[in-house]
């Protein structure tokens, strides 16, 4: 009984379905119909026209945003738990050939204006100290906990405020979504968002994720970097249809939805267990290690986590849209029976 990650989850039959039908002689890399008709499609999805480019990894879409962003020379504002500082494996400094991550503080891995004027305000404009070009938020957070439409706007004044670009590493972006229950606009285009990389594998997909531009001139910039980088696939027919899957009829929000509701099952038998508030499908849990191998003795995985200070132990329990309802039940009643 797997919750150790949404990323091994099993495909949605849509979107098998779906690259079955893309099966087809048609153009090369994306001057296919599929990949053609992804800015109208999400255009539709955020009710606002933007551009939309396909990549086969979230690692490859914050990447190449955060190049079309920074220099060389310059810097991006993370969180210093933020997936690219932690688990990227150094692919920033590649793909933005040596640029900078200024690493900022905030509860929850979230930033907030004051913590990401503490990095920046100390930064004197001479040419000795790398400078601030962008920053990155991350949603849902590495803790599972959502930035709300005001959060991200407050965020998304500063980068105005001080010409900075703001990209969204969005590989949960579906299940901040569902969790808010507001329009996908409202987190990020109409709170000041640029570039937004949105996760479609750890929700269904298969091996396609999306970059969305709300500026049509980083999406041209990126057209050139994605191809040098390696990522320009030549049946990128494929990629699209998975994405265009996703969205036809919601499903990036029903599997979301499946998934928050699971993580919330689980949250509501660990009372002060908690460690961080469940707003997504990801959950935190303060375990002894007799606990976590009481558990794995049972059948379940997951991942043995970092323990607060002062705890013995702690675990996350990730949910997917296709958790077993039987399973996730069990899991409850065996932490509720600890």
């Amino acid at each position: 009984m797997k919750f150790f990650s949404d990323n091994a989850a099993p495909v949605h039959p849509r979107v098998w379905a779906a690259m079955q039908a893309a099966d087809t002689p048609d153009k090369a890399y994306d001057g296919d119909a599929l990949s053609r008709r992804l800015d109208d499609a999400f255009a539709d999805a955020f009710g606002t026209p933007c551009t939309a480019l396909w990549v086969a990894t979230g690692t490859a879409g914050n990447c190449l945003a955060l190049a079309a962003m920074a220099p060389p020379h310059g810097g991006v504002v993370c969180h210093r738990e933020a997936h690219i500082e932690i688990d990227e494996g150094g692919a920033p400094g590649f793909f933005l050939h040596g640029a900078k991550l200024l690493l900022a503080a905030g509860e929850g891995a979230k930033l907030t204006p004051e913590t990401i004027r503490a990095v920046i305000d100390p930064i004197r404009p001479e040419v000795h100290q790398v400078q601030p070009h962008a920053i990155s938020i991350t949603q849902a957070s590495e803790y599972g906990r959502v930035y709300t439409p005001a959060e991200v706007a407050a965020i998304g004044a500063l980068a105005q405020e001080r010409g900075l670009g703001l990209h969204m590493d969005g590989a949960r972006f579906a299940n901040a979504v569902a969790h808010l229950g507001c329009h996908p606009a409202d987190v990020t285009v109409r709170a000041g968002v640029a570039a937004l990389t949105f996760g479609f594998v750890k929700n269904g997909g298969m091996g396609a994720e999306a970059l969305v531009f709300f500026d049509p001139a980083l999406a041209d910039v990126v057209r050139f970097r994605r191809k040098r980088a390696g990522h320009l696939q030549s049946k990128g027919r494929y990629l699209a249809a998975q994405v265009l899957a996703m969205l036809e009829g919601d499903l990036w929000l029903e599997n979301a939805r499946a998934a928050n509701a699971a993580a919330q099952e689980i949250a509501a038998v660990c009372g002060d267990r908690l460690i961080h508030a469940v707003e997504a499908n990801e959950v935190f849990v303060v375990l002894s290690p007799a606990e976590q191998q009481a558990l794995h003795a049972q059948g379940f995985e997951f991942y043995d986590w970092t323990a607060p200070p002062g705890a013995p132990g702690a675990a996350r329990l990730v949910t997917a849209w296709s958790s077993p309802p039987l399973e996730v039940q069990a899991l409850a009643r065996a932490i509720a029976a600890l």
